[in-house]
């Protein structure tokens, strides 16, 4: 083996040198092994560098396998390796820019994928190559510690520590295991023997068996491929100790680097990213932005990843309609012309590639991202047609006159798409308006006041229609935007309306019957109509007016008072019924009010009307007034008198006047027996043509106590029940005294109904103490018809239907007189029942046509001839073969029975 080195020439270019080293002789030839011939070069590269100049070249051992080898390298931006090994710069270098990591040479066999791997270590001219060593494995050395003497003092110093560089190892290595890393030496080991161990994560500590160290040479070594996305870096303590186990060197670190190989392919966050852009937006515009994820070394060029767009579907307008910052994953527009209408979504396949987007060393992959093309309102709605036409019948509301459709292109159901409809011309008096329908988008014509054929009979309305948001900026309103609709009116008979309505007249009341009141007519808003107008009364509480049919005149046909129940606050009410000749006929109401003057037409009358008082009356007098029906000043002041006859009521009593509407009643005498008496009061109004009346004032007398209330029973007739109350209240007392005596009078027969029912049942239908007669019986079923008075009385039959005498049935009843069975009487008392029953024992024991128990009933006579003849005459064999029975079929379904069970076969 050769331990490589790399020399700068005088030209620059350096030259592999490979140092001989003394080999163990194997006394044969070793087979071809194809493969680099070192695994670790050191190349001194010049401080600066042009582009295209060579810098070194690695040695394979191809085997024969000639072209078939291809190489490839770690960094293929800065380096380019050709079939021969040699190794150029792609751009120019300085030794600030070379890279800090080996740079990994691979060759890998076109024909099976077989890979090897060397690194190549990169060093400026002024390092001086260490000394080569055996095996070609890089030794470190334990620090060795030395003392340095001062002039000026016997200081002793110890030598400074080494600084271990770290050792890189590649990834995913496929060389044979254990593969060696370094040598660890110390100085110790020239006069005694020592032993060489590690410690740390990959040695003793999980994972252990990565790393193992050869404990008398030093050798570490490898045992099995590396993975840096798992592990990256491993530190380890390196140990020297005696065969006794003392230590003979401090520990040293020792780090061992993964080196990151572009083992792993870039993946997307999302295999399918979502995004959206407004349609007409400038090129420029922000969409989205794409994420993918290396687990190579992003420090590095395996994990470095540029995006690119792999393809655009549609290709319309154009193909390039986005692109993407090739770093960042963000994509943006680049073209202008993004319209919804025509391609409503774009679907890109984004690349990602490692390697910094190098197409032949690095590694990619693809994710899709769909970008859809939002709307904005960027097409105004445009109506189907230039005009529409609609109609409507007068004085009608709420009804959809005409339906306008316009077209969007706009998308559906958005603010852009939906359409606002405003009247612009044609409806200065706001009868119409024009709403939405949700659903179709159309404009719904309606009419939201009445119209009245008379004042306009067509309506030319300029509709516009505008989206619920703005058009987009640069977008105008074409002339398709407004529309006219043509209304037409239709003429409907409308109804008579009374002016003015309620119509108010002021009378006096008291006019009497026939007297003309008003005229109240209607008018007809149909001016282009004849038609004729008839008059009806449909409300007169009090039945006091009249209409005429044709001339609308009011007359009286009775006298209006106004103290009527059916005038309130001198008000009278009545409505009227005005009907025209129209097809259909329509009517109107109207309300005529009469305001009815008060006259002096009701007499006054003296209130309260009845009072009490005592018998001794200390010097008191009762109060009185007047109640008049009439109104100031046709009703007070009052004028008291009392009335002439009868002559004690002046000689017992005496009226004294207190005010206008008030006088006081007083007794003359010191006392009066206890009564009721009736004075008689003459009381005057103070109307023009004054009015009297004679009311009597009730005055019950009474005994009172000391505090001047009545003692006696009177004072309870007094307290208000009158003689129509009282005798009110006993007819209801007699009358519930009768009604009483019917129930108790009910209740006692219905108990002893049901005692007879229970005691004294009919002999007849008393079956626990007769004998049950079962009545005759009839014939079979030919012989319905027959009289049954004859059955019950044999004697009257014909002679010549009689029998011989001599011929009688075995169950027959015997020719002898009935006896006489005791009757029971309607209404026996419960003592004779015992004494019944053995009477109907003892004529039952005589009574020689009874049969006993166990003999043959009797149960009458069925006359003297049968169509279907005697019993007897029907014979039988002892097989029944012979008989035919079929014919029982014919009697009837209760006979068909029998007919199966014998007329059938043997079955």
């Amino acid at each position: 083996s050769h331990a490589p080195w790399l020399m700068l020439n005088p030209f620059g270019l350096i030259i592999l040198i490979a140092v001989p080293i003394a080999t163990e002789s194997r006394g044969t030839l070793p087979l071809c092994r194809p493969g680099f011939s070192e695994d670790v070069y050191v190349a001194v590269v010049p401080e600066s560098a042009e582009k295209g100049q060579p810098l070194f070249n690695v040695k394979f051992v191809n085997c024969g396998r000639g072209g078939l080898v291809r190489f490839e390298c770690s960094n293929p931006f800065d380096f380019r390796i050709e079939a021969d090994g040699v190794v150029y710069a792609l751009r120019p270098l300085t030794l600030s820019t070379l890279p800090t990591v080996p740079l990994v040479i691979i060759a890998r066999d076109k024909t099976n994928q077989q890979q090897w791997q060397t690194q190549v270590r990169l060093t400026p001219p002024d390092i001086q190559a260490p000394p080569a060593r055996s095996q070609g494995l890089q030794e470190i050395w334990f620090p060795s510690r030395q003392t340095d003497s001062s002039s000026i003092g016997q200081l002793k110093r110890m030598k400074r520590d080494w600084v271990i560089p770290p050792i890189n190892v590649p990834e995913n290595s496929r060389g044979e295991f254990p593969q060696d890393l370094v040598r660890i030496r110390s100085d110790n080991d020239k006069n005694r023997s020592l032993r060489y161990s590690v410690t740390g994560p990959g040695a003793d500590q999980p994972p252990t068996g990565i790393f193992i160290i050869h404990p008398i040479s030093g050798e570490l070594s490898v045992m099995k491929p590396l993975d840096r996305e798992h592990i990256s870096n491993f530190h380890l303590r390196a140990h020297a100790v005696d065969l006794n186990g003392n230590q003979v060197e401090s520990p040293i670190d020792i780090v061992i680097n993964v080196i990151d190989m572009n083992d792993n392919r870039p993946e997307f966050i999302h295999q399918i990213w979502n995004g959206s852009v407004p349609e007409g937006s400038k090129p420029g515009t922000f969409v989205m932005t794409v994420t993918s994820v290396d687990k190579d070394d992003p420090k590095t060029a395996n994990g470095m990843l540029r995006y690119k767009i792999g393809s655009q579907n549609p290709e319309s307008p154009t193909s390039n309609m986005f692109t993407i910052n090739n770093k960042t994953g963000d994509i943006i527009t680049v073209a202008a012309g993004l319209d919804r209408e025509k391609v409503p979504q774009y679907t890109l396949i984004i690349q990602a590639t490692d390697m910094e987007g190098n197409p032949m060393y690095g590694l990619s992959n693809t994710a899709t991202a769909v970008i859809r093309v939002t709307d904005i309102n960027d097409n105004p709605p445009e109506f189907t047609a230039e005009m529409f036409f609609g109609e409507v019948p007068e004085n009608r509301v709420n009804v959809i006159v005409a339906n306008l459709t316009v077209t969007d292109k706009d998308q559906p159901n958005t603010l852009a798409w939906k359409a606002v409809y405003k009247i612009t011309g044609g409806d200065p008096t706001g009868r119409f308006s024009v709403p939405t329908d949700p659903t179709t988008n159309e404009g719904l014509v309606t009419v939201v006041k009445p119209i009245d054929y008379e004042i306009s009979r067509t309506y030319m309305l300029t509709v516009v229609a505008v989206n619920e948001v703005s058009l987009a900026r640069g977008i105008h309103s074409p002339r398709q935007s407004t529309a006219t609709v043509s209304i037409r009116v239709i003429d409907v008979n409308e109804s008579p309306y009374f002016d003015p309505n309620p119509k108010l007249i002021k009378l006096e009341e008291g006019m009497l019957a026939e007297s003309t009141l008003t005229t109240f007519t209607a008018q007809d808003p149909d001016r282009f109509m004849q038609q004729s107008i008839r008059y009806t009364r449909l409300s007169d509480p009090a039945n006091w007016l009249r209409i005429d049919a044709n001339t609308g005149r009011i007359t009286t046909i009775a006298v209006l008072d106004r103290e009527s129940p059916y005038v309130k606050d001198n008000m009278y009410s009545a409505t009227f019924l005005a009907s025209d000749n129209g097809v259909p006929p329509a009517s109107g109401t109207g309300t005529l009010q009469i305001s009815l003057l008060d006259i002096n037409d009701n007499a006054p009358h003296v209130y309260p009307q009845e009072t009490e008082m005592c018998k001794k009356p200390e010097p008191n007098g009762i109060n009185i007034t007047a109640l008049d029906g009439d109104l100031n000043p046709n009703a007070g002041p009052f004028a008291f008198e009392l009335a002439n006859r009868p002559s004690d009521v002046r000689r017992n009593w005496t009226i004294t006047r207190l005010s206008g509407d008030y006088a006081q009643l007083n007794l003359k005498i010191g006392f009066l027996e206890s009564g009721i008496y009736e004075i008689p009061i003459i009381i005057t109004d103070s109307g023009n043509l004054p009015m009297s009346n004679t009311s009597y004032l009730r005055v019950k007398v009474c005994q009172c106590d000391h505090n001047g209330d009545c003692t006696d029973q009177q004072h309870i007739i007094a307290a208000g029940l009158g003689t129509g109350a009282i005798i009110a209240i006993l007819l209801c007392i007699i009358i519930l005294l009768i009604l009483v005596l019917l129930f108790v009078v009910w209740m006692k027969r219905r108990d002893k109904e049901r005692q007879a029912k229970q005691l004294l049942i009919d002999p007849e239908d008393d079956v626990r103490d007769n004998i049950l007669k079962y009545d005759e019986e009839g014939g079979g079923e030919e012989d319905q018809d027959y009289d049954l008075s004859q059955l019950q009385q044999p004697d009257t039959i014909e002679p010549d239907t009689i029998k011989p005498v001599g011929i009688r049935r075995m169950d027959e009843r015997p020719l002898h007189p009935e006896p006489q069975y005791p009757i029971r009487s309607a209404a026996p008392h419960p003592g004779d029942i015992g004494d019944f029953i053995n009477e109907g024992l003892k004529a039952a024991d005589n009574d020689p046509t009874a049969p006993p128990y166990d003999s043959l009933l009797v149960f009458d006579y069925e006359g003297s001839g049968s169509t279907a003849g005697s019993l007897s005459s029907l014979n039988s064999s002892s097989s029944g073969g012979d008989q035919d029975y079929d014919y029982l079929n014919d009697w009837g379904p209760r006979f068909r029975k029998l007919a199966d069970m014998y007329g059938g076969s043997d079955d």
